[in-house]
């Protein structure tokens, strides 16, 4: 079963593990290539997949959906079509089965069922990401190494629609028909479970009634709300989720973290723990195998590609937008070629990007422009195959009439840009911030708007304006002759006072006493 670990293949794919104290990071290498990438902070409680005890606090019949009080600041969300547990086990996903599953449940059957103050027991799915808090389901799921437990799937038996081989899932199914599942309780076989034996699945359905009987256990004994069941950490997840056949090796750089990673890898068999290796290295794990300078690039705005094109990424809260350009590409065969091979490498890139970034939601990606629809197609069907890979799910739609492929993908969790990084003091997230020469006008508008007013009161117009050094500069080096003429107006006079502290973009206009008469903060009047 486990031959894949002395196979010869032409790709070398390595798993590089980074423990430390604030934060764990986990590369898949390819050929020396980072080609997926997660971070996970211990401080902080991951919650999905975790499983709670929760109480229902409100329905909403306009949003078809309930708000669950998990134990949480924000309430969780919930469906109210995700309310009932699913009896076919999340075997079928399609939109149409979840449309007529929708039209089934009304509102009064809801109401009847789960009123406010009852308890339900949940499942996050997706985080919380910005303002919204986690989304969850009654439809619950525990994952070993090659099954999915489904505790409400009465009975089902069912193996992963990635696994193709028709011969190798008759296999498999005949497998789960042999296996003692407990009443009322569906299993899936996972992707990574193509060509292990009866033996292992035996051994991994033990280990999911275990944490199944303490799930009952928390559920009975803990008071709503309350956490009744965690998903492992990321070290132990490499093992479960990303330890498959091709895998050479895992390079871990932290004693404790090795010895309990060689543990979970030996419930699997002798031979997946020896593929488990403690880094002994002076310079940084990441360092040494090149991850560190190559993630520099998830945090980047511009992508180059090989080819002399570039991407420019931009992440907002709704959507992904994501522009193709040829740059410094010229090819050697004709115009057409050259873009048909531009856009191929960055389809490829893009995937990419989208698993390193963990970034999903609506994606639009502007490719160049293709007259012809057999390049059109070759770019789309290159885009089909390069997120085959990817452990969310996406859905791609050919080449719009404007040059444009729409995809989707699953959002679990915040963007690693967001999980790393908070919007700039200055910009706010804006990415840009006024001129000097545009402050410079806002501040003369004001003087004049507060000196206008007050000129009739004696001394009135005596005014003190409080601005940052780079407007300072621009004030006293090009407009002090219109701030001269200003004072001769209106028959007042002004002073100036630089503070380094002080954000770009504010300023504050105060009277001879210290009164302040107009003020912005951060681009907002006060």
């Amino acid at each position: 079963m486990f031959g894949w670990l002395f196979k010869r293949k032409s790709k070398r794919r390595e798993i590089v593990v980074n423990v430390e104290k604030l934060e764990t990071r986990v590369a898949v290498v390819e050929n020396g290539r980072v080609e997926e990438f997660q971070v996970e902070h211990p401080m902080e409680e991951r919650l999905v997949g975790c499983i709670f005890k929760g109480r229902i606090q409100n329905l909403e019949h306009d949003l078809q959906a309930a708000f669950v009080d998990i134990g949480l600041k924000k309430n969780a969300f919930l469906h109210y079509w995700d309310m009932i547990p699913d009896e076919e086990g999340g075997l079928d996903e399609d939109e149409d089965n979840r449309a007529s599953k929708r039209k089934r449940i009304s509102n009064d059957e809801i109401a009847k069922r789960f009123p406010p103050g009852s308890e339900i027991v949940v499942q996050v799915t997706k985080g919380p990401i910005g303002t919204k808090g986690p989304r969850v389901t009654a439809n619950l799921s525990l994952p070993g190494r090659y099954l999915v437990m489904m505790p409400s799937a009465k009975s089902t038996r069912g193996v992963s629609r990635k696994i193709a081989d028709a011969k190798e899932r008759l296999r498999l199914k005949k497998i789960l028909d042999r296996l003692p599942l407990p009443p009322g309780v569906g299993i899936i076989v996972r992707t990574v479970g193509s060509g292990a034996n009866q033996r292992a699945f035996c051994r991994d359905l033990r280990n999911i009634l275990d944490v199944w009987g303490q799930l009952q256990r928390n559920i009975q004994t803990l008071h709503a709300p309350a956490c009744v069941y965690s998903e492992p950490d990321l070290v132990e997840r490499v093992v479960r989720d990303w330890l498959t056949e091709d895998i050479d090796r895992v390079i871990i750089d932290d004693a404790e973290a090795f010895n309990r990673i060689r543990e979970v890898a030996g419930r699997i068999s002798r031979r997946a723990r020896r593929v488990i290796e403690l880094y002994k290295g002076h310079l940084p794990i990441f360092d040494h195998y090149g991850v560190e300078t190559q993630m520099e690039e998830a945090f980047r705005r511009k992508v180059h590609l090989k080819s002399g094109g570039y991407l420019v990424i931009d992440e907002t809260e709704a959507l992904i937008a994501v522009d193709v350009n040829t740059g410094r590409h010229r090819g050697k065969g004709s115009q057409e070629e050259a873009i048909l091979e531009v856009n191929m490498e960055a389809v490829e890139e893009v995937a990419r990007q989208l698993r390193l970034r963990n970034i999903g939601g609506l994606v639009v990606i502007d490719l160049i422009d293709m007259k012809s629809r057999k390049h059109q197609n070759q770019i789309y069907k290159a885009m089909k195959a390069a997120v085959k890979r990817d452990r969310a799910r996406t859905n791609v739609l050919p080449i719009s009439e404007l040059g444009l492929m729409e995809m989707t993908r699953q959002r679990q969790e915040e963007s690693l840009l967001s999980q790393m990084y908070i919007d700039c003091p200055y910009c706010k997230g804006h990415g840009v911030i006024k001129s000097p020469l545009a402050l410079s006008v806002d501040i003369q508008r004001q003087i004049a708007a507060v000196m206008r007013k007050q000129q009739h009161a004696p001394g009135a117009t005596d005014l003190q304006v409080l601005v940052a050094p780079s407007v300072m500069e621009r004030l006293r080096n090009e407009d002090e002759q219109m701030l001269v003429e200003m004072q001769r107006r209106y028959s007042g006079k002004l002073t100036f006072k630089s503070e380094v502290a002080r954000h770009p973009e504010s300023f504050a206009i105060l009277d001879r006493d210290g009164k302040v008469l107009y003020a912005v903060s951060e681009n907002r009047s006060v």
